[in-house]
């Protein structure tokens, strides 16, 4: 796992210039590690996409409400003490007449460079704000994002994008061409279906014909309409999830609420939770561009990612001022870099963390059939839990494991699935006094039988390696698992040996009575999970 290095902050800002709405966002980019967090997310409707219907032109009001929001945003990002800020406009600037008008008051009244981006260059900035945001391994990914004037479609990998497409299909210019009745009635509905379908179909093309033979991809869905059904799913869950980052819905799940929406009328659509009043008016046509869409690449399901193009910005920021060798690398270590950016931001001590971090995965590798039957997927949970299992000592430093748990659940761990930040948690939450218990709230939140036994575990390691950090300075240089003596039907003995760090020629070694004193107070749990008595030596002592 990476060192981490000394730390550089920098602020960028990034303004995203949609058909329905503007965003802003302000990010402090940690240059040393190549990594960023959000510390200001903005939203204001604007409305560019109601343009005139004669001509097209962006209106006298769109253009001064737009104004008003981007003279708020400088001003904010420049509050924050941004270095830069970057400006993207999207399709309904495109397509205006008076749209590079436009940008041109922008840059005189308010001082911003607006880079107005084509369809494909939009759909390559979402790709980059979901690298940021997701890890995507060696499975193929397709990205969808549904505007308010396009709809761009995305295949990638973790290592290259191999189709960028936009379509001039969205939830606004849908909303404001083909639905004047709402609700919909069935043969309007059937023909917007349609409509959709041939829009769409060139992009889908380009998709299969770009898909190797027997590839599967996981369909990923970002941006207003996609977090607004997810949202509205989520509602009716037993445990609604703390963030959508990572949340999964089925197609069937889609069908059901695209039908539950398409009969209500708008002032019933507005009283549902989560939903504003403007998106209550386009979620109808944005909602069956989506379920449109998966129902011709005929996937199963979706995972909704809640970066896209203004992260995207930041990523782009990042690749041009040569603080990332390229977006690949990124993506390959995204969980690396998320887990050491949350431990420097709760005021974790990194060199003792990873020396930890460093025991427990010695561990992990010498006692696989022993302590634990993971098949691989633990280790780098084992790892981030890790590195992260103090943060709560500035909190409370009796309960800290707690306040671990706490901090780690709420706190972004992009990169993890939502199951796999659950475990995170619960293997620091776990690492100290009680073992879990069905009235935790932390192990009630763990789903499945398989999750906590990994849980379980790995947390019992944590246990061991956490338990051998008693010193501010690091005394071991190594330790190693013997093979045991007995089986665990007749009390089994589980030998550790502790090596002691080379003092140099003439220097005793460090006495290591501290360190078996702690590692030793683990053996009931060790004994109670597992069945084996720990006998622990070190090296320059005499054993007892």
């Amino acid at each position: 796992m990476p060192q981490a290095p000394k730390s550089e902050i920098r602020r960028v800002a990034a303004i995203d210039i949609g058909t329905n709405s503007t965003h802003l966002l302000v990010a402090e980019v940690d240059a040393a590690l190549g990594s960023f967090n959000v510390v200001v997310a903005e939203k204001s409707t604007t409305r560019l996409g109601e343009r005139d219907q004669e001509r097209g032109e962006l209106t006298p009001a769109a253009v001064e409400r737009a104004l008003q929001t981007l003279r708020h945003c400088r001003d904010l990002a420049k509050s924050h003490g941004v270095e830069q800020i970057v400006t993207a406009a999207t399709s309904a600037v495109r397509e205006a007449p008076n749209g590079r008008d436009f940008l041109g008051t922008v840059q005189e009244q308010l001082g911003l460079d607006v880079d107005l981006v084509s369809g494909p260059e939009e759909a390559r900035l979402i790709y980059l704000g979901v690298l940021s945001g997701m890890r995507f391994g060696e499975k193929p990914h397709l990205i969808i994002d549904i505007g308010g004037g396009s709809t761009e479609l995305i295949l990638a990998d973790g290592h290259d994008a191999r189709v960028l497409s936009s379509s001039r299909i969205g939830a606004v210019r849908l909303q404001r061409e083909f639905c004047q009745q709402d609700p919909l009635p069935g043969s309007r509905r059937s023909f917007l279906v349609a409509y959709i379908q041939g829009a769409i179909d060139p992009a889908v093309s380009q998709v299969k014909g770009a898909l190797k033979p027997g590839e599967r991809p996981q369909l990923v869905a970002t941006s207003g309409t996609a977090m607004a059904l997810a949202s509205l799913a989520a509602a009716d869950d037993p445990r609604p999830p703390l963030k959508l980052q990572g949340y999964r819905l089925s197609r069937e799940r889609v069908d059901q609420l695209v039908s539950r929406l398409v009969a209500m009328s708008p002032e019933q659509r507005r009283a549902l939770p989560g939903l504003n009043e403007r998106r209550a008016e386009i979620i109808v046509p944005g909602a069956l561009i989506l379920q449109t869409t998966m129902a011709m690449l005929q996937v199963p399901d979706l995972v909704i990612c809640d970066r896209a193009l203004r992260e995207g910005l930041i990523v782009d920021w990042m690749l041009r001022n040569h603080l990332l060798d390229d977006r690949f690398a990124f993506q390959s270590t995204i969980r690396e870099r998320t887990v050491l950016h949350l431990a420097r931001g709760f005021g974790v001590e990194l060199p003792r963390a990873e020396r930890v971090a460093a025991h427990a995965l010695s561990l992990y590798d010498q006692t696989r059939g022993l302590l634990h039957d993971d098949g691989g997927d633990g280790r780098q949970l084992l790892w981030a839990a890790a590195m992260l299992h103090t943060c709560g000592k500035h909190i409370n430093i009796s309960a800290y494991h707690k306040h671990s748990w706490y901090l780690i659940r709420h706190g972004e761990l992009l990169g993890y699935t939502e199951a796999e930040h659950l475990m995170v948690a619960a293997i620091a939450r776990y690492h100290r006094r009680s073992l879990p218990k069905k009235r935790h709230e932390a192990w009630q939140l763990i789903e499945g039988r398989s999750a906590r036994h990994t849980v379980a575990s790995m947390a019992l390691l944590l246990r061991l390696a956490a338990a051998l950090d008693r010193r501010p300075q690091a005394v071991i240089e190594c330790l190693q698992v013997q093979a045991p003596k007995g089986g665990m039907a007749d009390g089994g003995v589980l030998p550790i040996q502790l090596q002691a760090i080379d003092q140099g020629p003439g220097v005793d070694p460090v006495d290591l009575s501290l360190e078996r004193w702690s590692l030793q107070r683990c053996s009931d749990a060790v004994q109670e999970a597992c069945g084996y008595e720990l006998r622990i030596s070190a090296s320059g002592l005499s054993q007892s």
